[in-house]
């Protein structure tokens, strides 16, 4: 634990000296809140479950798991290949903020940082006229964490399979000029004008039902389930229904805006046994998102819900008004591996 500690107070010390030191202006004009992540009581350590080796569980836990390979034994390395098990899990393995405020870390302790620049803060905006109807819109800002938990903690010191990396901020949204502006996010995402219409967004309440009772369908890559619209990959939220549905909406674009940047690649299926491979389409079912901040969500089966699972139910009471308005997320991540 104290270990964990001296690594974040490192990180912090770091973007201090990087960064200048907010003026007063602007620290009047925004408080950021958040907490470091306790790796103890803030974690849903039930999430690491189902454990399966082959198409075999053998600790199946409460909730669903996409399909893993069903032939119990592999081989990986060339030109003499070695024989290994075929194992499959999830791992903890990043963080990320979602807030309004720019260059707010809820998940580095709520800490606060002036670059030198103002790119100017989000917001949530109160009713506006959309064909007939009034809807809230929202806009945030998302940072990206390399956070191996597991290897931290040496659970298993000789296990390989686990990303044997060091905490790292690795992506801040107030630098990207695609993520301020939607047109310009366009150019990652291209394909969207074939999905702007009705039919498209009516598809998606399928998705919602299959995200909520189980997985949700990866063949339909342009859904977010019952949160909204993967596209824009950007943190303009058109229907804000509410603080932690619009949040959870941001943090699952920003996963798939690092596949479609080749920062983040597959870690299921067969083709992931040996290495890891590119996924510029990202495939929903490899990941889980908890919530870290404001509350943590440690207990249940949607603590650690699909992408696309409804909020109604699991994050009532979730968030709050002035300290309970920055979120951030501990990302699980399904990995099928060949131990050797």
């Amino acid at each position: 634990m104290k270990a964990l500690r001296k690594i974040f107070v490192m990180a912090l010390a770091v973007l201090a000296m990087v960064f200048a030191g907010p003026s007063p202006a602007r620290a009047a004009s925004v408080t950021c809140h958040g907490k470091f992540v306790n790796p103890i009581t803030d974690v849903c350590w039930s999430c690491l479950f189902p454990l399966s080796i082959g198409g075999l569980s053998i600790w199946k836990g409460s909730r669903p798991d996409p399909k893993n390979p069903t032939f119990p034994l592999c081989a990986c390395g060339s030109p003499i290949p070695r024989i290994g098990i075929s194992v499959g899990f999830w791992e903890p393995v990043r963080l990320i903020d979602v807030t309004n405020k720019a260059w707010c870390f809820p998940n580095l302790g709520g800490i606060s940082l002036n670059p030198g620049f103002d790119i100017g803060n989000g917001h949530v905006q109160g009713r506006s006229q959309v064909g007939g109807k009034t809807q809230n819109s929202s806009q945030w800002q998302s940072h990206y964490y390399i956070y191996p938990l597991l290897y931290w903690m040496e659970i298993l010191t000789d296990f390989l399979c686990f990303e044997q990396t060091t905490f790292d901020v690795a992506y801040v949204t107030e630098l990207d000029p695609l993520w301020q502006d939607s047109a310009l996010t366009s150019i990652l995402n291209p394909e969207v004008a074939l999905f702007a219409n009705p039919i498209a967004t009516a598809a998606c309440a399928a998705d919602c039902v299959a995200s909520t009772a189980k997985l949700p369908i990866d063949q339909m890559f342009w859904c977010a389930g019952c949160n909204g619209s993967m596209y824009p990959l950007n943190g303009h939220v058109p229907a804000h229904v509410t603080q932690v549905q619009a949040s959870r909406l941001v943090a699952e674009r920003m996963l798939y805006k690092v596949h479609r940047q080749a920062l983040a690649w597959g870690t299921m299926g067969s083709k992931a046994l040996c290495h890891k491979y590119l996924m510029p389409v990202m495939r929903k079912q490899q990941y889980r998102l908890q919530m870290t901040n404001p509350i943590s969500t440690v207990k249940g089966r949607y603590a650690c819900a699909p992408i696309g699972a409804t909020t109604i139910i699991p994050h009532t009471g979730k968030s709050f008004p002035v300290k309970g308005e920055d979120f951030g997320y501990l990302v699980w991540r399904k990995r099928n591996c060949c131990m050797l």
